[in-house]
């Protein structure tokens, strides 16, 4: 990583790609240290994933949403923080925190909505040219909302730009099934709101959800409380592996109650019928029946059908395009920092707690540049904010070249024994896989 003091460097600002609560966080930090910042949020405003599962409660309370820097930074502009155990929304995240940091925020950097970046590189040098290279500016390019296109000079990227706008397919194999794209205007690939502004198209309807994870519990809960008020309609869920233990949590035993609820209502729909649960359905292909409807296949010709709509919740993965010309280096199975796979690897753990990690685990052999929060964890299942905080408190650090604090690590989390990955193995157990040196193979905090 280059000096701080680079002549070529040192008075430009550090670019922070997506304002959510990890990018504004890293923004936070990077005013306490004096650095300056531009923020980049593709979105019309900032938390624009947090606004997309607006209605999402989550499981964790604000004690544990919140960066102890935006803390701060909010507090010295009269800020009065939600109460520490109440569950936010998304929506209420996004209004009750990241918007007022925002507005905090300006008065230390820039912070830009309808800006998407959709290349960095390094001014006048492509990947290959080595001499001179960590001196050299980044160079991020970026699309206005009204179609104008700029480009960004900065000391340092942090790419927060998370995993959320880039859903895994509903085919089973990591590509779309046949025939995915043409019934694409049937799929959902977020978290409808069957309760709210999305009634109409799933009212009396027949829907399949295809996850395991904490996405598709929430939607199959909503979508038979729907069921229930209209008295029509039906949901099959879909899982591939033998049995959803992720999405049904740790019960009574789970460190996050609402977690524990969820999974238990989960189970009670399935036991009593008000759920259809498909358990070892890989998708493969979709195909419409002579009325009209979705049948999905999987590889052995085994059906489920027919239905009307399909939610696809299968998981995220990081859109890694942004960065061709950086020289960076993710771990060949999870595309994530190639430190953390070991402990995040589902093949490896059915969960794990990931230990406390910054810049050293963060960095890439592009001096100055740095992925973190979802989108380091690549295509891992689980992440939690918190991590995210810890994460760009060290990054900033590293970069203001206050090196004894960048390298001092630490993350208090909420244990939760709740598995975090869709194996059908018990909690901890190892499962067969290519051969990594894990890390740690212990239950800890997740989603």
């Amino acid at each position: 990583m280059p000096a701080p003091s680079s002549p070529a460097l040192v008075d430009l600002p550090v670019a922070i790609l997506g304002a959510g609560p990890v990018g504004l966080a890293a923004a936070a930090h990077c005013a306490e240290r004096g650095l300056p910042f531009v923020v980049l949020e593709a979105g019309a405003a900032v938390g624009a994933h947090a606004r997309d599962w607006g209605h999402v409660r989550l499981f964790s309370p604000w004690r544990y949403d919140v960066d102890p820097a935006a803390a701060r930074l909010l507090a010295r502009a009269g800020w009065t923080p939600p109460e520490p155990d109440a569950l936010p929304t998304g929506a209420e995240l996004a209004e009750r925190y990241l918007e007022l940091l925002a507005q905090a925020l300006a008065a230390h950097g820039r912070v830009e909505t309808g800006a998407r970046a959709v290349a960095i590189s390094r001014a006048g040098r492509d990947k290959v040219k080595s001499p001179g290279r960590a001196g050299t500016p980044f160079l991020v390019d970026v699309v206005h909302a009204d179609g104008r296109r700029s480009r960004l000079a900065a000391r340092a990227v942090i790419d927060a730009t998370g995993t959320w706008a880039t859903p895994n397919p509903l085919g089973g194999a990591g590509v779309p099934a046949l025939g995915e794209a043409e019934a694409a205007s049937r799929i959902a690939t977020r978290i409808p709101d069957v309760l709210g502004r999305e009634r109409a198209p799933y009212a009396g309807a027949r829907t399949l959800v295809v996850g395991a994870g904490h996405s598709a519990a929430n939607a199959v809960i909503d979508l038979a409380r729907l069921a229930e008020e209209t008295g029509e309609g039906a949901v099959v869920w879909a899982v591939r592996g033998a049995r959803p233990i992720r999405a049904f949590g740790g019960g009574e035993e789970d460190e996050l109650p609402a977690r524990g609820a969820l999974g238990a209502r989960l189970q009670a729909l399935v036991a009593g019928g008000g759920v259809r649960l498909e358990t070892g359905f890989v998708a493969a292909a979709i195909s419409e029946d002579a009325d009209g409807a979705l049948v999905v296949a999987d590889g052995a010709g085994r059906t489920v059908g027919p239905v009307d709509r399909i939610v696809a919740l299968t998981g995220q993965r990081p859109d890694l395009g942004l960065a061709r010309e950086l020289r960076i280096d993710v771990d060949p199975v999870l595309e994530c920092a190639r430190p953390l796979a070991a402990e995040i690897d589902p093949n490896l753990h059915a969960c794990g707690s990931v230990a406390p990690h910054g810049h050293a685990a963060l960095a890439h052999p592009e001096p100055g540049f740095f992925i973190v929060g979802a989108k380091s964890y690549g295509r891992a299942p689980t992440f939690l904010m918190m991590t995210g905080y810890e994460q760009v408190r060290s990054v900033v650090a590293a970069l203001a070249g206050a090196w004894a604090e960048a390298d001092r690590v630490s993350l208090v989390l909420p244990q939760t024994g709740v598995c975090t990955s869709d194996l059908d193995v018990g909690c901890c157990a190892p499962a067969a896989a290519p051969a990594r040196t894990p890390a740690r193979s212990c239950c800890g905090a997740a989603a």
